[in-house]
Parts: structure tokens; C-alpha cells; sequence
């Protein structure tokens, strides 16, 4: 028997705003539903769960980083909504989603608490399985970072980078410095604060790694008849104790002796030599360190030196989520 049901264009308005389905589909689910609304979207639910299925071994590794504060700026959140291509990922309604489903996240302090949380009427797992169906793409959360603090801000990198940093307190020019901060770990990938969070079984393998690609640079080096590059004995702060301080300044001592140079000037070489000596020996702490990294505006100073400027303040935390 023919199917005489009538669809109205506000029915299938109503539901493409509800589902952000197209109006074709929209049209079909609510013919398949008799006209009935909430059917309908079970329809929708039912067919992303099939298209879900079908695509779950798909690498969803395209999509929108997107960062959310709450309203006194003690909380963040940053998510990134996963999809397949790099064509949906930069889709105006995909990007839309990707900011509601944030603002959702903001109220949750781990991904499986928010992907059981409402959003209209489902959870937001529900959300996203209908969506895929609407989409024809796979989507999931593949990041979930939450951070607290007495001051916290963000900076997102064309939907691609979401960062959030958090700091001690709320100082004058606190935007700007929150801002800056959190470029940095956009921009340059840290995975600490500080030298100090490193385990010494870390700074043991990742030295011995090193050295190893250094001297193995190195024999290739030598074969062209080129410069060799330096190995280092140390790569963190966290292995220069003071008696390695002290050594490498007994020893910088002992090279302007061989060079001539007069006792009553060391004082004015010696910094600029043990400066040099603690860069060269901190590789490490520089690349995963985010204080004690070289800050992107003005590489003469470090970060913790740029916060410093803003008087008494201080990172607590900082947190990343990437597209990929």
C-alpha cells in the first residue's frame, strides 16, 4: 500500500534543526516515522548506529579542536571533535557541533561523565551516532582536557590546536599574559612545566638516545669533511648538580688560563661560559619544559622569565588537545 502520509516543510525544518540532518533524510525519517517527531529521530539515531558500525575502524584522525572557559575563568575544558576528512572537519555545522558539544564539556570533569551527559534529550554519545549518520563519517571525542585554576585562559589555533593554561592568580594585563602563555603550548608542544616532573629513568634513556643520533650524525659529518656536531654530557637542569656546576666552572677557568686570559677579567667571561655551558646541556628541558623554554615572542628570554614580568604569578598547569 502506497504511503500517504503528509510532510509538511516546517516538520522537516523542525527536525533538520533538532539533528542538523539534511532535509531529504529528514524528509525519509519522518515519513518511515508516520510523522511523528520523536520516531523520527529515532529513525536518524538508527541509522547513524548502522553507518557507526560500518565505519568503526576508520581513523577519525581530521576534526575541530575547540576551547571553552567558564564565566569566572576557574575552569576550561578542551575537546576535538574527530571526524574522517579534513572537508568536514572545516564545515561550518561540523565546527558548530564541535562548539556545543564544548560548552556540554565544560560542566564535566572526564570524558565518559560527558559523553553520558543530555544533549537534547540523548546523550552525547547518542549525538554522535546519529551524527555520523547524518555526516557519513565517523566522529568521536579523541581529546578530553580539563584544567582548574584560581585564573584559567586559552588559545585555539585555527581549530586545529585547543590550549589551555592556568595560572596562581588573577594579575593586571592577566588576558594578555594567559594569552602568550598559551601560545607557547600551542605553538611549541610541551609536555611539562618543569625539569623538575621529569623521572630520572626518563632523562637516562632520552640522554642516551640523544648522544646516540649525535654520534651517529657525527660519523656521517666526518666523512664530508664537516664540522662535528657537540655531544653533550647532560640534556636537563636535573643532572647539573653542583658539583657539575662547579666542575664545568673549574674548567672554564682552566681554559682562559690556556688562552692568556687575564685572572682580573674572569669575572666578566665566567657568566657568559657557564650561561652557555647550562644551555648546551639542557636540550631536553628546553623541547619538553614549558618555563623553561625559549618564549616565541622574544627568544632572549625564557617563558618563566616573560611571567615573571607580570609580578607575582605563576603557571600551575597547562593542558593540550590536537587534531591527529
Amino acid at each position: 500500500m502506497e504511503n500517504t502520509v503528509k510532510i509538511t516543510a516546517a516538520e522537516v525544518n523542525k527536525l533538520r534543526q533538532a539533528t542538523g540532518a539534511g532535509m531529504m533524510d529528514c524528509k525519509k525519517a519522518l515519513v518511515e516515522a508516520g510523522g511523528d517527531f520523536d520516531k523520527a529521530i529515532e529513525v536518524l539515531r538508527k541509522k547513524g548506529q548502522k553507518v557507526a558500525e560500518k565505519r568503526a575502524d576508520r581513523d577519525s584522525s581530521e576534526g575541530a579542536a575547540i576551547a571553552k572557559i567558564n564565566a569566572d575563568n576557574t575552569s576550561g575544558v578542551a575537546i576535538v571533535l574527530g571526524c574522517e576528512t579534513d572537508f568536514v572537519g572545516k564545515n561550518e555545522n561540523f565546527v558548530a557541533l564541535a562548539n556545543q558539544l564544548a560548552d556540554i564539556a565544560l560542566n564535566y570533569d572526564t570524558k565518559e561523565a560527558f559523553l553520558a551527559a543530555d544533549f537534547g534529550g540523548m546523550t552525547v554519545a547518542d549525538k554522535l551516532i546519529e551524527q555520523t549518520g547524518v555526516i557519513g563519517e565517523k566522529l568521536d571525542i579523541t581529546a578530553f582536557e580539563k584544567l582548574e585554576a584560581p585564573y584559567v585562559g586559552q588559545y585555539v589555533h585555527i581549530n586545529k590546536i585547543a590550549a589551555l593554561v592556568g595560572l596562581s592568580a588573577k594579575v593586571d594585563n592577566v588576558e594578555t599574559l594567559v594569552k602568550d602563555v598559551a601560545m607557547q603550548v600551542a605553538s611549541m608542544g610541551a609536555t611539562t612545566l618543569s625539569y623538575k616532573d621529569f623521572e630520572p629513568e626518563f632523562i637516562a634513556s632520552e640522554t642516551e638516545a640523544r648522544i646516540a643520533v649525535i654520534e651517529k650524525d657525527n660519523i656521517e659529518l666526518g666523512r664530508l669533511g664537516k664540522t662535528l656536531k657537540n655531544v653533550p654530557s647532560y640534556i636537563s637542569m636535573a643532572q647539573l648538580t653542583p658539583e657539575v656546576i662547579a666542575e664545568a666552572e673549574e674548567a672554564a677557568k682552566a681554559e682562559l688560563k690556556a688562552e692568556g686570559k687575564p685572572e682580573q677579567i674572569w669575572d666578566r667571561i665566567l657568566p657568559g661560559k657557564m650561561e652557555r655551558f647550562i644551555s648546551d646541556n639542557t636540550t631536553l628541558d628546553q623541547e619538553k619544559c614549558l618555563l623553561d623554554q625559549k618564549f616565541i615572542k622574544d627568544e632572549k628570554q625564557t617563558v618563566a622569565d616573560y611571567v615573571k614580568t607580570y609580578g607575582d604569578v605563576s603557571v600551575t598547569g597547562f593542558k593540550r588537545a590536537t587534531v591527529g
